[in-house]
């Protein structure tokens, strides 16, 4: 399997910290290194600055909005990393959730479905150097008089796409369409049911099958020495776990809630869901149980992560998205070293 983190620029201290971070992750053999927006650091910035600090491994946006864009400049911006880093980008495009579209920016987060699907009409006709026309239902290209244009740079090398999503339908929308898959809130378990089904559907839309698909996932990755270290990583966990059952999207819509609803966890996620939003917090949290945890992160003995990523390995995945545990940059280096060689150990079955 292959190796990847994700990284949050806002987040992961000074620039100087990061680019010996990314330097160092390089070294030691990572394969590709991801960068998410959230509502922080835009990822584009971030991923030219990497590409400057590293040689070899691959670089993705993990996520571009897809709001917080028009599909052309997103088409811009990809070809723009591509051509600077050497063939080295990957476009990751994703919906996002109505909370960051519509409560930061001020966008609507009306028919995902539709603006994906349109978004990468577009992208591919500006990657290819095609004049650039859609009359779709979300974008209208050109407008007016205007008469259509192409991109006066072209792109230097192949730009694989890939699309993260949960839902079904964005999901088979995935299949249809992508290079690979960015994946979140992972039971290999349960599995097939929850997503491989409707990515399979995808892929028949396109004659293509799961060889097709870089199947990308993420969990975080911490390193216990024993069973009351292992207890106090998993109870850490549950609050961030609860704050994305609770806390992430709208009140209404909340893609890792009914991710974790379709993976047979409904009723705690309902529960979850309901105390948080009351303000109660601590209580939410308390209702995340460890099997949660361990069924969707790799924390736990090295040998336990081993196990847990040959399981990953035999119900599919490809590259796997580590999230290395530690407060200090020392300690974020150590764990992901160690879990870049456990990753790289696992081989499919």
């Amino acid at each position: 399997m292959r190796a990847a983190i994700t990284v949050e620029a806002a987040s992961f201290g000074t620039w100087d910290h990061q680019k010996v971070f990314i330097a160092e992750a390089e070294r030691m053999g990572l394969d590709i290194c991801w960068v998410a927006e959230a509502w922080g650091s835009d990822a584009p910035s971030a991923l030219g600055f990497y590409a400057a600090c590293t040689d070899r491994m691959q670089l993705g946006s993990g996520i571009i909005q897809l709001s917080t864009r028009t599909p052309v400049a997103i088409a811009q911006t990809a070809i723009t990393l591509s051509n600077l880093s050497g063939g080295r980008f990957l476009l990751g495009l994703g919906a996002s959730g109505p909370q960051v579209i519509e409560g930061l920016h001020g966008q609507p987060f009306d028919k995902p479905l539709t603006r994906m699907r349109e978004t990468i009409d577009v992208i591919r006709q500006a990657v290819a150097g095609d004049k650039i026309t859609l009359r779709g239902k979300q974008f209208q290209i050109p407008r007016g008089d205007a008469k259509p244009m192409r991109l006066s740079m072209r792109a230097e090398h192949r730009i694989p796409l890939y699309i993260a999503s949960l839902t079904p339908g964005m999901l088979r929308l995935t299949g249809e369409l992508a290079d690979g898959w960015l994946g979140t809130s992972f039971v290999p378990e349960g599995a097939d049911s929850a997503y491989f089904a409707h990515l399979d559907d995808g892929l028949a839309r396109s004659g293509r099958t799961r060889a097709d698909l870089d199947i990308c996932q993420g969990a975080e990755v911490s390193f216990a020495t024993d069973e009351a270290q292992l207890k106090t990583l998993i109870d850490a966990r549950k609050s961030e776990l609860a704050f994305s059952l609770g806390g992430m999207g709208s009140a209404s819509t909340n893609f890792y809630n009914q991710a974790y609803s379709r993976q047979g966890w409904a009723e705690v996620a309902a529960a979850v869901k309901t105390r948080w939003q009351s303000g109660d917090r601590e209580g939410a949290a308390a209702l995340i149980t460890d099997e949660m945890i361990l069924a969707t992160t790799l924390i736990g003995t090295p040998d336990m992560v081993r196990d847990r990523l040959q399981v990953w390995a035999d119900a599919g995945v490809d590259t796997v998205r580590i999230y290395p545990a530690g407060e200090t940059l020392q300690q974020r280096v150590e764990t992901l070293g160690v879990a870049i060689d456990l990753v790289h150990s696992i081989e499919r079955g």
